[in-house]
């Protein structure tokens, strides 16, 4: 799936306004080829290299930890088992807020490594730096709702926007965002009611992680959908596998065979 494929899959209008229910995207975090090469071979159409690879992958608190460096050097390793999907990938933490100049460095390090688009968190107060990414030809997506990368100012992980005035100004965000020229907007655990007034609200595709279902697209992290960590449980998660279950089965197998001798057998061994 290319750009123009995926912002297209925006829900079609209805004369009342209600959107007309279309084949919803699909979008996982992936952090490595190994996951990459599975990915690519399933119907899924987009995949992000997120910033919680800081968590999920190298075991940091949270996702300001992730640097320049560190989301080059996945989306490198990411593009090279992704061929047929849409690849994003995050600018980490203050990257896009040292001004445009520092702003357009970030986007050139994540699309040399293979992105082909990039996103990032909010939208006041950096509003040029979007401006200027658009315009120099990498398309970009916006987030908001909860923003990981603000958590601290945010008073913690909670939804967002369940009073008037957030959600007012959480409506006004995807709004700017959308004129400032992102093909795609993120929302991040948000009230589902307010998740369907912002996507009647905009023209492109709204992308929901704990938004409820009246959006454009969902999207989970890998690791959590396939169930590889038990301790975490947020309410808009479903987990589709019980990964970590499962792995732990294999490899108490694998122990288990080696110490006991019956591995490897005469027929996995070379005469």
């Amino acid at each position: 799936m290319n750009i123009l494929e995926f912002a297209s899959g925006k829900r079609s209008r209805r004369s009342s306004g209600e959107p007309t229910p279309l084949s919803p995207l699909s979008m996982v975090t992936c952090y490595d080829y190994w996951s990459a090469q599975i990915i690519e071979k399933t119907a899924v159409d987009a995949v992000l290299v997120g910033d919680s690879v800081s968590m999920v992958v190298h075991g940091f608190p949270s996702t300001v930890h992730a640097d320049l460096d560190m989301m080059a050097l996945h989306t490198a390793a990411v593009s090279r088992g992704i061929k047929s999907k849409l690849l994003i990938s995050d600018l980490p933490f203050l990257s896009f807020r040292r001004g445009v100049s520092e702003a357009l460095h970030a986007v050139e390090r994540l699309v040399k490594a293979g992105a082909q688009a990039v996103k990032l968190e909010g939208v006041w107060g950096h509003e040029e730096g979007v401006e200027a990414i658009v315009r120099s030809g990498v398309p970009v997506m916006g987030h908001i709702g909860l923003t990981p990368q603000s958590v601290h100012g945010l008073g913690g992980f909670r939804v967002q926007g369940r009073d008037e005035k957030t959600a007012q100004d959480l409506l006004r965000q995807a709004e700017r965002l959308e004129s400032l020229g992102c093909f795609s907007i993120v929302l991040e655990c948000v009230p589902s009611a307010l998740a369907a007034a912002i996507t009647r609200s905009v023209s492109v595709p709204t992308i929901g992680i704990g938004a409820g279902p009246h959006v454009d697209g969902q999207v989970l992290v890998l690791h959590d959908l396939l169930g590889m960590s038990s301790d975490f449980k947020p309410k808009f998660l479903r987990r589709f596998c019980e990964g970590e279950s499962l792995l732990h089965g294999a490899l108490q197998r694998y122990a288990s065979e080696v110490a006991e001798g019956s591995f490897p057998s005469v027929e996995e061994s070379y005469e």
